[in-house]
């Protein structure tokens, strides 16, 4: 299955100035973990929500014409479900990449599920921050 168009040099070109361009999200939300352990207090720390990184992914992108498309599909040879995330670029260029989220039974237990596909979409826009992902 081919993981790229014949030619992404108008996406690598959109993508390496989107990417110059790309700033962290800020750390608006404080967690407390509470380790349980003798001696060990509470633990704090700031950190950015899902939502503001994935506004920021989304738009700078879009600046620069590239789309994300994820889908997923059920391998039922390897008995996963996969999520499949696309760079599309308005010249018609693109590049995928392919991450198995969770085994197909899963799919059973919705929260498992949701959450892997949470975790497997953040890592397949992850492809937009950095190259390499994108072409695993």
């Amino acid at each position: 299955m081919p993981r790229s168009s014949e030619t992404v040099a108008a996406l690598a070109s959109a993508l390496a100035k989107a990417q110059a361009e790309l700033v962290n999200p800020e750390k608006s939300l404080t967690a407390t973990i509470h380790t349980g352990r003798p001696g060990e207090g509470e633990r704090s720390f700031r950190y950015a929500p899902l939502s503001s990184g994935l506004d920021i992914v989304r738009k700078t992108l879009g600046q620069h014409e590239i789309a994300t498309l994820q889908t997923t599909a059920i391998d039922q040879t390897a008995g996963m479900v996969h999520l499949t995330t696309t760079l599309a670029h308005a010249s018609g260029e693109w590049i995928a990449s392919d991450w198995p989220v969770c085994p197909i039974v899963d799919t059973a237990n919705p929260q498992r599920m949701g959450a892997a596909l949470i975790a497997g979409s953040v890592r397949g826009t992850d492809g937009a921050r950095t190259p390499v992902a994108a072409g695993q």
